[in-house]
């Protein structure tokens, strides 16, 4: 079902549905950005729809919807040990589609990932359904388009903003509570970013591992994460036991989320870490996004949303990274066909000479 409805018809059909569903949107927060005088948009309960920020692009991403930055699994004792409580509402998640393509590569992680899905994902993930949100217009840093994720179609509902009206699309029926008018439209999708990028056909990871251009990345990089926090598609996190200070064999274990830039996150036992450079850490990241899960999954996991870009302090571009993987694997093959024309015209030469 399509309708036009006014915002105050849709404020109503909120105030119903609110009654079964904690409805999850962008929101501003006023002076809680990185500075005192920054606003900071992301991820929060909303009553209608003047609370929901639609005109910029939030800083954090829908999976804080699903993944809670720090979630507490479950409390123990000297003998047992208790699941924690479970929000039972129903979750209502309004969202761009990008962010809905990225729900996707988050399913895969914690659903299909394994021989069992993630106990905790689950439970929250079958009670969620999606409105995604149409675009209008690209945003900065914006490069949805080149990784094919600038439409979504795996939603329960959709709708345009058009000025004080609300065009909506229905495909779920617990959610065909609205009053308007039906009529016949697109949800709108981003057809052109501001730029275009070039993805690397294929990734030789070894000729990659130890590439010259993660070097710069030592210096420019300082490992402080945002770009992993802000990500709709990193799914890594830690674990913390919290032990209470009234009795020390008491207390409570949380899944936190971590990030694969920061100092720690690949030590080991006897003091060992993995990727100690920063140029290493941003080689994993790159390879993950457009190499790794896809050769796994079959699809980019990267999104193109642009946060990382938006959020990094030193202006670092996962884009570019894209492109000088790109560019290293266009020489790699121009030199093997240069090899291979070299050898040929050896090969003829000594035929010749032969002769």
């Amino acid at each position: 079902m399509k309708l036009r409805l006014s915002i105050e018809e849709f404020d109503r059909g909120l105030e119903e549905l609110s009654k079964k569903y904690l409805i999850l949107a962008p929101r501003t927060f006023e002076k809680r950005g990185t500075y005192s005088d920054t606003d900071v948009v992301r991820y929060a309960k909303v009553n209608n729809f003047s609370e929901m920020n639609w005109e910029d692009k939030s800083h954090f991403p829908a999976k804080e919807a699903l993944l809670p930055v720090n979630e507490v699994l479950f409390y123990f004792t000297e003998d047992e040990y208790k699941v924690a409580a479970e929000d039972t509402r129903e979750r209502l998640v309004f969202l761009r589609a990008c962010d809905m393509n990225a729900v996707k590569r988050i399913d895969q992680i914690y659903l299909g990932n394994g021989a069992s899905n993630d106990f905790f994902y689950t439970r929250t993930r079958k009670k969620t359904k999606f409105v995604v949100v149409g675009c209008s217009k690209t945003f900065r840093n914006c490069f949805c388009v080149s990784m094919g994720t600038n439409k979504a179609d795996n939603y329960d509902a959709a709708m345009n903003i058009r000025g004080n009206e609300i065009q909506l699309e229905i495909r779920n029926e617990d959610l065909n509570i609205f009053s308007g008018r039906e009529i016949d439209f697109d949800i709108d999708y981003v057809t052109k970013n501001e730029f275009e990028v070039e993805l690397p056909e294929k990734v030789d990871f070894m000729y990659m591992q130890n590439h010259k251009m993660w070097d710069e990345y030592d210096t420019r990089c300082i490992a402080c994460g945002r770009c992993n926090y802000s990500c709709p598609t990193c799914t890594c996190f830690s674990m913390q036991d919290i032990h209470y200070k009234e009795n020390e064999n008491m207390g409570e274990r949380r899944r936190v989320w971590a990030s694969c830039q920061v100092d720690g996150y690949t030590n080991i036992a006897g003091g060992h870490s993995f990727r100690v450079k920063h140029g290493q850490r941003m080689r994993f990241k790159t390879l993950h996004k457009i190499h790794d899960y896809k050769k796994r999954f079959g699809e980019n996991m990267c999104v193109g949303c642009g946060r990382c870009d938006d959020m990094c302090p030193q202006y670092i571009s996962i884009s570019e990274a894209y492109e000088k993987v790109a560019h290293a694997m266009r020489e790699k093959d121009n030199e093997e066909l240069i090899s291979e024309v070299y050898e040929k015209v050896v090969k003829a030469m000594k035929e010749k000479r032969e002769e």
